[in-house]
């Protein structure tokens, strides 16, 4: 009997799966963080909110399409702030449904950039925000009295222009609207799990994220795509290694006319970059995958593979903060 009760312990042992070790956690160390920095709570430079008041009427400005020569093309008609700040696609119908000369790039966090526009040619949203709506093939208005007059047809506009700004004597100024929009445009921060992250919350990212982040450093990204925007705080050649396959768009060039200005572009903010496709001013990647590996070509010389683009989307995918 006790022989037999061992030997029925003995098989059911050898039928025991080992134990497995563990896949240690996917780490990331100080140095790799150190390019990068939290999203501020807004844009507004220390001590010139103003009055929320201005904030308001702005919100009210960038999606009213009464700015426009047609009256169907708002601020948001390009910067569709339900799809994540852009359009999603490759170039946005101006006046009369003809298309832009370049993709639109998310309003979120655009006020953090060193310049507006691809080409930095503005220096502020503010100043950013009233060339669409005069440019012939955006928003199309004549000119800055035509959209005063228009506004000062609608009394509620005259009301919300006199709280926005209790100190002029004639506030509804095109320069107003404007500044107005522009203030809208600096609330447009949405922290994320990537700020967690960084704020020293371990858990906020999985380890697809963090093997991904650690990939971005490794690579070189992060040479470019730094700071808390992970971009748009420089300019750099497109093609810097390998020149870009589209050379009809020079960029900075057409502003500053320097010959070492041709084909330097803003480089652009990868927050948000999981949910606005297409890619780059030309919108010559489709999706993210090909841009990831059209950077490692041109402007780093590396071959990115197929899994180390992979990674990067996933990291990259933590960054996007919430829609409101």
């Amino acid at each position: 009997m006790i022989t037999l009760l061992a030997l029925l312990l003995a098989c059911s042992d050898s039928k025991t799966d080992p134990v497995q070790p563990a896949t240690p956690a996917v780490t990331v160390d100080a140095k790799s963080l150190a390019p990068f920095g939290m999203l501020p709570a807004d844009f507004f430079e220390e001590g010139k909110r103003g009055n929320d008041a201005v904030v308001t009427l702005g919100s009210r400005l960038f999606l009213d399409p009464k700015l426009s020569k047609s009256g169907k093309i708002s601020c948001n008609s390009c910067h569709d702030l339900e799809t994540n700040g852009a359009d999603k696609v490759a170039f946005s119908l101006g006046h009369d449904g003809v298309p832009v000369g370049r993709n639109s790039p998310t309003v979120f966090n655009a006020a953090g950039h060193v310049a507006q526009f691809w080409d930095g040619r503005t220096e502020s949203v503010e100043i950013q925000a009233l060339g669409p709506i005069l440019a012939a093939g955006e928003m199309a208005m004549p000119d800055g009295g035509a959209v005063v007059s228009i506004l000062k047809n609608d009394h509620t506009y005259v009301a919300e222009f006199k709280a926005a700004f209790p100190d002029e004597k004639d506030p509804l100024t095109f320069e107003n609207v404007g500044v107005a929009i522009g203030a809208f445009e600096r609330t447009l921060a949405k922290q994320s799990r990537w700020d967690k992250f960084l704020g020293g919350d371990q858990n906020a990212l999985g380890d697809d994220e963090k093997r991904g982040l650690n990939t971005f450093v490794e690579l070189g990204c992060a040479g470019c795509h730094n700071g808390a925007l992970l971009g748009g705080n420089n300019f750099m050649k497109l093609g810097l290694i390998e020149p870009w396959p589209n050379q009809q768009d020079v960029g900075r060039f057409n502003i500053t006319k320097k010959e070492g200005d041709k084909m330097v572009f803003k480089i652009p903010s990868l927050r948000y970059a999981t949910e606005t496709a297409p890619y780059f001013h030309d919108a010559s990647a489709p999706d993210l995958h090909t841009a990831i590996k059209l950077m490692g070509k041109h402007q780093i010389g590396k071959v990115i593979t197929d899994a180390q683009a992979h990674e990067i989307e996933a990291f990259l995918g933590s960054t996007s903060g919430p829609v409101e």
